[in-house]
């Protein structure tokens, strides 16, 4: 088989790096695989083709802020890179995320619908479905159900300073992304295959494949964390993201360090320079890392995990803190739930922190119990065989379609 995957990161952040196993993983089944990025690429053995330039990224994101028509730029880009993959000819298309400021989502679409390549596309969050957002579950927006209109969030990712679109690019996304006729939906987590069943792709099969974690570096690792920071006699309470926006629950962790008291340090992965100056003094915050093995040797060390998002589609760094054996306290929102049970975890209500903190105290760590639990649903490679089988079942049903 020969795979192209469109994402706007390759073998970065959490998207890039599912784009890079899946290209590995084609790549032992003895097909050829590609990746086609818009702005970031980390060194991987994989092959990847950058879609445009930084410069194009930058005017994409400068149009869409004044205009609110994020994803309808990058045309000449787009056309070089469609023409690349006329060279390439491959047998399907996997979409990841295709917003991002790189790529020209109607000729791509229009593309597509010519070429009527199988495609399969993982949706790594809701902008599919809306007219602006990516996430609106705190928002408490069900416009996306009906027809975008009057965007209560604007502001948010991909920000639009003046205009509102939201009308004009739901019926355009609408119009451009059921235009296919063999497409298939894959995503993360049940609760957010629910969300596309209500969505105007629900007329697609949907399949859920959880994002996988590789086991053998996110493992229980000793380290010196604790000694460096003099926390020998702490138990630990850690958090992750690669961003810390408002969704991750930034104010929560700040509120739960002051009900948890001194035998316990709040650690918090992922900060800008400026949040962490921003951070109490009860807080210890740490820059974002791409070190895989200082990351597992951060979840090792903690006592207990907490996910206080309010917004996933499915809760990856929960999934490598219970690889690493530690276990989770997550709220009961969106797909974060489905990431844990009461061998590894607890649910509390979305918002309440008091509950957060009580569980928390709870919580026993059980090494085995995570670790199985990971094993279990989160295995990269078990995932990866997932999307090869899916990949032969589709491209055998087109090509039986074409003898046909």
């Amino acid at each position: 088989m020969r795979i192209l995957q469109i994402n706007s990161v390759c073998g970065y952040g959490s998207t890039g790096r599912i784009t890079a196993d899946l290209c590995q993983a084609v790549k032992a089944d003895g097909g050829k695989c590609v990746v086609a990025y818009g702005r970031k690429a980390a060194a991987q053995e994989v092959q990847a083709v950058p879609i445009g330039s930084a410069a194009g990224v930058v005017l994409h994101g400068i149009l869409s802020r004044l205009t609110d028509r994020h994803g309808f730029y990058s045309t000449a880009a787009t056309k070089r890179f469609l023409s690349w993959v006329d060279g390439f000819q491959p047998d399907m298309i996997h979409l990841h995320n295709i917003h991002g400021y790189y790529l020209n989502i109607e000729l791509l679409f229009r593309y597509l619908k010519e070429k009527e390549l199988p495609v399969v596309w993982t949706l790594h969050d809701c902008w599919p479905v809306t007219g602006h957002c990516a996430y609106f579950y705190s928002a408490g927006c069900t416009r996306w159900k009906s027809g975008c209109h009057d965007c209560p969030q604007r502001k948010a990712y991909p920000t639009s300073l003046f205009a509102d679109q939201s009308v004009w690019n739901y019926q355009k996304k609408k119009q451009l992304f059921t235009s296919l006729e063999n497409l298939t939906i894959v995503t993360p987590s049940e609760w957010m295959a629910g969300i596309v069943r209500e969505s105007f792709l629900g007329c697609y099969p949907v399949r859920v494949i959880p994002n996988g974690i590789d086991l053998t570096q996110f493992r229980h690792m000793d380290g010196d964390f604790r000694r460096r920071f003099g926390l020998q006699n702490k138990k630990i309470v850690l958090g992750a993201a690669s961003i810390w926006e408002k969704r991750k629950g930034l104010d929560d962790f700040i509120a739960l360090s002051e009900l948890l008291g001194d035998n316990w340090q709040v650690v918090l992965v992922g900060l800008s320079e400026r949040q962490k100056a921003a951070m109490p003094k009860n807080i210890l915050g740490i820059c974002r890392t791409d070190s895989i093995q200082k990351l597992a040797e951060l979840y090792s060390a903690a006592d207990v995990y907490v996910n206080a998002s309010t917004e996933e589609t499915m809760g990856l760094t929960t999934a490598e803190a219970l690889a690493c054996g530690t276990p989770a306290v997550v709220y009961d929102a969106t797909a974060v739930p489905e990431t844990v049970d009461a061998s590894c975890g607890a649910v509390v209500p979305c918002g309440d922190v008091a509950a957060l903190a009580e569980a928390v105290r709870r919580m026993q760590k059980d090494e085995v119990s995570c670790r199985r639990r990971a094993e279990a649903y989160y295995d990269e490679k078990k995932q990866c065989m997932k999307y090869i089988s899916l990949y032969h079942e589709l491209v055998s049903q087109s090509e039986g379609v074409e003898r046909g």
